[in-house]
Order: structure tokens, then sequence, then C-alpha cells
């Protein structure tokens, strides 16, 4: 079509479909959560001006396909009144995917939507050599696959043992994956080099003779596509979120400064070198 700025349409969530004149439209769902008022509107537009129907993406969103270009604003004027937000395309920052976290799961470390939805305030939209992707996840259960994504955010703990109120149960011993500990008599050791902070320690103990300080294990360069590769913890625990929010301003800034365009993060920490992005990364957990 003529004089259609594609760029725009797709900033406001709308992708062009194969057949001429429709498009899907993709929905802002931050952390996987919408509202029973949400997902009534979506319906009621899905039926109006699409075709009864919406599409379920991999990414916890949301897509109403054969929305015909004459209806777009009708169309977002109709979702804006059940507070349903466009997401978006191309080369942006996407809506920050989570897991259910600790508010929900018992195998949750950190709340992953209160995080989710403070990464999207601060990040979605925001326009990049290419798109990047947040995911969220609770635990080393990694539900969300957090290494998938350009930052991949996961729940943990940094596990301490009170030894005055160990009764040498044995619980921890059997209930870490990683064996990591060892119970013997009286006394309970950890190999902090096996650890991988999952907390199952903390959970299991029936007198609270394990602490565990939560944080964020992040993971950087996740790629799931055409080329695969897994994204790399390069930081300790992260214990604040003042460091964290650091961190991934930080690599993202390395990536709007690096990258070519329609070239991912992976890809431009391969191309650059990742010597400096983690001498970049390194001063920004350190608060330099």
């Amino acid at each position: 079509m003529a004089g259609v700025d594609y760029a725009a349409l797709k900033k406001g969530g709308f992708m062009r479909q194969k057949q001429k004149g429709f498009f899907s439209l993709r929905i802002q769902v931050v952390g996987g959560n919408l509202t029973a008022e949400n997902i009534k509107t979506v319906a009621e537009v899905a039926e109006k001006y699409g075709k009864g129907y919406v599409h379920m993406t991999s990414r916890q969103g949301i897509e109403i396909p054969f929305v015909n270009f004459e209806d777009i604003e009708e169309v977002k004027a109709e979702l804006a009144k059940g507070g349903v937000k466009p997401g978006v395309c191309g080369p942006r920052v996407r809506t920050v995917t989570a897991c259910q976290g600790s508010e929900i799961c018992p195998s949750g470390c950190i709340d992953t939507y209160s995080l989710a939805q403070e990464l999207d305030e601060h990040y979605f939209g925001r326009e990049l050599p290419h798109k990047f992707k947040f995911g969220v996840t609770g635990c080393q259960n990694n539900c969300l696959k957090a290494e998938e994504n350009d930052i991949g955010i996961k729940g943990g703990m940094e596990v301490s043992w009170v030894e005055d109120k160990c009764i040498g149960c044995g619980v921890c011993e059997k209930a870490c994956r990683q064996g990591a500990i060892k119970c013997e008599g009286n006394k309970v050791t950890i190999n902090r080099d096996q650890c991988n902070y999952c907390g199952r320690c903390v959970k299991s103990c029936p007198t609270d003779a394990w602490e565990g300080n939560s944080g964020y294990l992040v993971s950087f360069g996740g790629l799931f596509g055409n080329q695969i590769y897994k994204g790399e913890q390069l930081l300790p625990i992260v214990h604040d979120k003042e460091t964290l929010f650091r961190v991934t301003d930080a690599a993202i800034d390395f990536f709007r400064d690096h990258a070519n365009p329609g070239e991912r993060f992976r890809l431009t920490l391969q191309r650059v070198g990742e010597v400096e992005f983690r001498k970049k990364i390194k001063e920004a957990y350190e608060g330099k």
C-alpha cells in the first residue's frame, strides 16, 4: 500500500500479513499477565475486527490476526478502553516475559512479575539496532528459559548454614541436586563451587537452619533462532535492583553503540569481541 509508514505500524505492534491489506496486532502482555477485563476486550476486538480468534505466541504474547488496515485506529481505540496496549515489532526492546515467580510458585526465589513490570517500564519499545528480549525466571527450574534471551534474569539464593538451628536430619543433603551439601554427624558443609543458588536447602529445612539471601543471576547474549547460543552468566549473583539495572543499562548501551543495523546482540559480541563487553559489565556491577 503506497504511503503506508510500515515502520510506524511496527512500532505500534502491527505486523503486515501475507494477505494484502491485513495486519496482525501484537498485544503488550507484561510477564504473561492479563486481567479478565483485558482478555474480554481482546476477545471482543477479535470478533469485531478480526476473524474471531487470537494467536498465543511463544513469548506469552497475544496477536489478533486479520485486522484490516482501514480499521487500525478504531482497533487501538477499542483496546484502550479495556486497558489493553499494543506491543511492538521491529528493532526495539520487546515485552518482558516472566514465569510466575515466588508470589505463586513454591520454588521461586524472586518476585518475577514485579521485576518484569519494572524492566518493561524502563526499557519497553526502546529503539535499538535489532530486537532485544528480556526473560525473567524465578529459580533454577528455569521455566522461562532465561538463557535464550538477550538478557536473562534468573532468581537465586546465596545460602548460609545456621549451626545452632540444625538437628542433623540430612534433609538438605537429599534436597540438593548439585551434591553441594554434605552432612557428617553434627557438621554440615557446602561446596560453594558446586552450589547453583537454587535455594532448595532453604526451602526444605524443617528448622530454618539454612538462610537464603535472594538475588539475580544474569545471563547475556542468548539467541534462539537461525543460530542458537546459550546466554552466559558473567557476574556473581546480584542482590539489589540498583546494581541489576546498572548492569542491564550497560549491556543495552553497549549493544546500541556497537551493533550494526539488523545484528542481534550475540552476533555483536562475537564480532566486536567480548573482552570490552566484560569490562563494561564489571564496571557497572562495581558501580564505577
